[in-house]
């Protein structure tokens, strides 16, 4: 028999509990025994009606509760709805006789998890019960990002609670106390301007400018004169006096970003800029002293730019006195979902729209990707997502269809193997192939037959029971494909 995981719930000191309501007490604890010998370590109670499953969830943490659809004085139905309002978070599978399935499928809609039916069969009960309870563990993650993240953007900090996050931001607080030249290093997209700006903002010269300056974006015969300035007349156009970007950043702090981009004659002056605290506007034969901190960024090798000769030894030396390097986020994923939930509410503010949630099935194939282009590429992923979501929630759907556009340059001609492979792991990606398979079949299926569940049955080769489930998944009713196939 194979072994089914258990999850355990977010608190280490609350054991995780499964609540078994029915009218029966015998089948409640024969079904209460089932699940104790397989998760010993459950804590698995019993209720006789919905009153007294309400008690038991106002009085104790509960992660999965599997409730009878008929019982007297309040069914199963009120009992979800009544839970639901107090409990969001809990995972609700209801019991069902054969002769009840459509109720069931409704109990689905209304919010429950997944139906069993009776008389129940051990293997679907534990695969039930495994999956419901991590159902239950993701969506109360979701809470807990949701708290980090107003936490996190009220104190204006680096999202991110894990250990290279940690350690970033004690270096931050370390670096920003100095006043010494600092040099970001890290892959495009981990967010180097962001600590560039935490480090002046937590310094001493926080009250004074910050200017930030894309080295690559400006053309080479324009940036010695933007950064240093000019005088009138120093060429064609300079028709007045320029004070350039380090002279606005006097006493405060000046972000070169991309500094690996930058010229061999910008070097020189820039070398002076370090050493001596002045500069020399382009066409003037005076010196401006200025102080500025300078935090320079890359996200290329300088040594290998210094093995080439394309950048100076002496210049790399003044630049490299504080290090900081960004962790790219594949070394990170634990921060993914955060990050997620923060990129989401960002957006949705940008964008004018009420909070949207964010499916756990996506935070777990969001933490399965390599992200190439780090914070940077999630935060568009995110924002391509919202804009196109016209629910509630993102959902694996809306990734399936965005996922599906990022790949459709690659469809085009003969399949090479780099297309066949992507950084989910095996059954993750058979999951989702399976998944959709299915979807597909059982729309075609139902579509033929106009909805008759029976015909699709005899035709497929499935149950009833089994194409109930795919539907209530789909969140599809029967009676769609009657209309549909009249239509």
């Amino acid at each position: 028999m194979t072994s089914l995981p258990l999850p355990l719930p977010l608190e280490s000191n609350c054991q995780p509990t499964v609540l078994i309501v029915d009218d029966e007490p015998d089948f409640a604890r024969g079904v209460a025994r089932l699940i104790a010998g397989k998760f010993p370590d459950l804590l698995v109670l019993t209720a006789q009606s919905g009153r007294e499953a309400l008690e038991l969830l106002a009085g104790k943490p509960t992660h999965l509760m599997i409730t009878d659809l008929r019982m007297p004085e309040m069914n199963g139905m009120q009992l979800l709805t009544e839970a639901q309002k107090s409990h969001p978070e809990l995972s609700m599978v209801v019991l069902s006789a054969y002769g009840t399935i459509e109720t069931a499928v409704e109990a689905l809609h209304a919010g429950a998890y997944d139906f069993l039916t009776k008389p129940i069969e051990a293997e679907q009960l534990f695969r039930v019960v495994a999956k419901g309870l991590e159902r239950t563990r993701l969506l109360e993650e979701n809470i807990r990002l949701r708290r980090l993240v107003t936490r996190q953007e009220g104190q204006g900090l680096l999202v991110g609670e894990g250990p290279a996050m940690q350690h970033l931001r004690q270096t931050i607080a370390a670096v920003a106390q100095s006043d010494y030249t600092v040099l970001l290093r890290g892959e495009s997209g981990t967010g180097k301007e962001v600590v560039a700006r935490l480090i002046h903002q937590i310094g001493a010269r926080a009250a004074r400018p910050f200017v930030a300056v894309n080295c690559p974006s400006i053309p080479e015969n324009l940036l010695e004169s933007e950064l240093f300035g000019y005088v009138r007349g120093a060429f064609t156009g300079a028709e007045k006096d320029h004070k350039g970007l380090f002279s606005a950043a006097h006493e405060g702090t000046i972000h070169l970003d991309e500094i690996g981009d930058i010229s061999g004659a910008v070097q020189t002056k820039l070398l002076r800029c370090l050493q001596n605290g002045e500069i020399r506007p382009v066409g003037s034969n005076h010196a401006v002293n200025v102080d500025v901190r300078v935090i320079a960024s890359t996200n290329q090798n300088l040594e290998d730019l210094l093995q080439r000769r394309t950048f100076r030894e002496d210049l790399y030396y003044r630049l490299n006195v504080l290090t900081v390097t960004l962790p790219p986020l594949r070394e990170r994923v634990e921060d993914i979902p955060l990050l997620a939930q923060h990129f989401l509410r960002g957006t949705c503010r940008e964008m004018g729209l009420p909070d949207k949630d964010i499916a756990p099935e996506v935070l777990q194939w969001m933490s399965s990707r390599p992200w190439p282009g780090n914070v940077r590429e999630l935060q568009n992923f995110i924002r391509r997502m919202t804009v196109f979501c016209t629910r509630e929630r993102l959902d694996m759907s809306l990734v399936r269809m965005l996922a599906g556009e990022e790949r459709q340059p690659e469809c085009q001609g003969a399949q090479s193997p780099s297309r066949l492979w992507d950084s989910r792991v095996y059954k993750e990606a058979k999951a989702e192939v399976v998944n959709a398979f299915t979807r597909d079949y059982l729309h075609d299926l139902l579509t033929a037959t106009r909805g008759n569940v029976s015909e699709a049955a005899r035709i497929s080769g499935l149950s009833r029971v089994a194409i109930q489930k795919i539907l209530a998944r789909m969140q599809e009713r029967a009676a769609s494909f009657r209309i549909q196939g009249s239509a």
